[in-house]
């Protein structure tokens, strides 16, 4: 009988180690991008995979309101990394107040409202988008996306069918959003990888962990082979 019960004691403890061994990586796309983003990464197969979907904000939402919506896509009854992509990196930079995820990991991004470029600070004072129609500010984000990022053309139908999807109102509500971020610092726990090339959040703003050379907004799908060695490695040792 004791011999039995030892037996079960150490089944149930496999099966707990089994249960904690796998982490969850959430992805969250940039403001003009979806999944598709992530597409040419490649990750350990033990960790399990999942897209956070962005729903359009109700108007007037900000960041960190937007942040805790956000957060009810995540099961934190487990391990968990975030991986965000520029809008979905500073999501995360507002998410890791809100929960406690293992690592935060921000791709062409920025951690705090200090690393935005002047543009975005000029348009708090002076908020002339306020007044454009969506999709105003959606035509002018795809008439400018050749211009700002060249290398789309590495995958110009992806880059365009995915802003093509995005909804007028979703644009020029997640535009206020990073327009009228207020956060001024962050946490430790962000591992920061940016582009030398990046025309949309220049390096000369941002204080990252890993620079990629030539590496542009669109890096996460244009770069992804070393995009994915930084990240394997980072979380490298998290699977218990």
């Amino acid at each position: 009988m004791r011999r039995l019960i030892l037996t079960h004691l150490i089944i149930l403890l496999s099966l707990t180690a089994l249960g904690q061994s796998l982490n969850t990586i959430y992805f969250l796309p940039g403001q003009g991008s979806d999944e598709r983003i992530f597409d040419s990464l490649n990750f350990d197969p033990s960790f399990k995979l999942e897209h956070i979907k962005y729903p359009t904000p109700e108007k007037g939402t900000n960041l960190k309101q937007y942040a805790k919506i956000i957060s009810t896509q995540i099961d934190t009854g487990e391990n968990f990394i975030l991986v965000g992509v520029s809008f979905g990196g500073m999501i995360s930079s507002e998410l890791i107040e809100i929960l406690n995820p293992e690592k935060v990991l921000i791709i062409s991004s920025a951690k705090n409202r200090t690393e935005l470029p002047f543009r975005y600070k000029f348009q708090k004072s002076i908020p002339l988008y306020k007044i454009m129609p969506g999709k105003v500010l959606l035509f002018g984000a795809k008439l400018l996306q050749p211009i700002v990022e060249p290398d789309r053309d590495y995958d110009k139908e992806t880059f365009k069918s995915m802003l093509g999807d995005k909804d007028p109102k979703y644009m020029k509500r997640t535009i206020d959003m990073i327009i009228t971020w207020e956060r001024m610092s962050n946490s430790d726990n962000i591992v920061h990888i940016h582009g030398d090339n990046d025309h949309t959040l220049p390096i000369r703003k941002v204080n990252p962990n890993y620079i990629i050379p030539q590496g542009s907004h669109m890096m996460t799908l244009t770069r992804a082979e070393e995009i994915s060695q930084i990240l394997n490695k980072e979380i490298e040792g998290m699977k218990e």
